[in-house]
């Protein structure tokens, strides 16, 4: 998928950039597969900020995306590939041969009029097509992986996203993730055949404030702009330093920097073969 880049024909075109959807079908979302999303500006049942920097923006119709892909060995015929707001990703809307219709993630290489099916019995190499790991040979790209057999996909469902599958060890399988990290799943988890489609969109250049408004972002205000209550930079005559000694920190008050967040649970840990982001020796 194409970006086109505008001229700086006026201040809001400057440095702007869409992306081409010419190959989307123009057509409204199917009524059945859709509920309307309420938006919470972020804030939690008593009524204060919990995330900060949301509000906003245009309505949004939530599109139910199939991540189960539990229609075994009953192909479909993908109709339309669609826009979907809520994503970064194209969806793709699949009759079914018994008649039921599910959206699903668009990959890369997928076209109107093919083919896809979910089997856990054979192996077929097309783009769409989903299989527990110890059917998809090494080597594959996958994407939309099941962390747990049957819970649906979790990982790999941004735009442009994939993962490899390197090799199938006893019970599990051994994944290389788009971060680096290297892990292990169990065989039987699901996943599907290819890359996620619209990888250009982390080129888009969103321009001006307006658009970052209209998807439901507010502005990001720096700490040392700040005065001393409402940041822990905040405070002092002009252009200070943040006059702390123990580094950086985020509104609450905690290191915003050179500390490590992830929560090692063990069951988690002990399946990761390789960290991401690990030091080269």
């Amino acid at each position: 998928m194409a970006i086109r880049i505008y001229r700086p024909t006026t201040p809001g075109r400057r440095k702007t950039s869409v992306m081409i959807t010419r190959h989307l079908d123009k057509v409204k979302p199917l009524k059945s597969l859709v509920v309307y999303k309420k938006r919470f500006a972020g804030r939690g049942n008593t009524g204060r900020i919990n995330v900060r920097h949301q509000g906003g923006g245009a309505r949004k119709i939530v599109r139910q995306i199939d991540f189960f892909r539990n229609k075994w060995d009953i192909p479909g015929k993908v109709a339309t590939l669609e826009y979907d707001p809520n994503r970064n990703a194209s969806i793709a809307l699949v009759n079914f041969v018994d008649g039921e219709k599910r959206y699903i993630l668009c990959p890369e290489g997928l076209v109107k009029g093919m083919t896809v099916v979910s089997s856990q019995k054979t192996f077929t190499q097309q783009v769409g097509n989903a299989f527990p790991l110890d059917l998809i040979p090494p080597g594959t790209f996958i994407h939309n992986v099941e962390l747990e057999p049957g819970k649906g996909g979790k990982m790999a469902r941004a735009a442009g996203s994939g993962i490899i599958l390197q090799v199938i060890e006893g019970q599990h399988a051994q994944l290389k993730m788009p971060s680096g990290e290297i892990r292990l799943l169990p065989k039987s988890c699901l996943a599907t055949v290819g890359t996620v489609s619209n990888a250009d969109f982390r080129h888009i250049r969103w321009g001006k404030a307006g658009r970052m408004r209209h998807r439901g972002i507010r502005p990001t205000v720096r700490g040392k702009v700040m005065n001393p209550v409402d940041h822990p930079h905040g405070g002092g005559e002009g252009s200070n330093s943040i006059g702390l000694k123990k580094g950086p920190m985020n509104v609450y008050g905690k290191k915003a920097m050179g500390i490590k967040t992830r929560k090692h649970h063990l069951i988690s840990a002990k399946l990761i073969l390789t960290r991401r982001k690990k030091k080269s020796a």
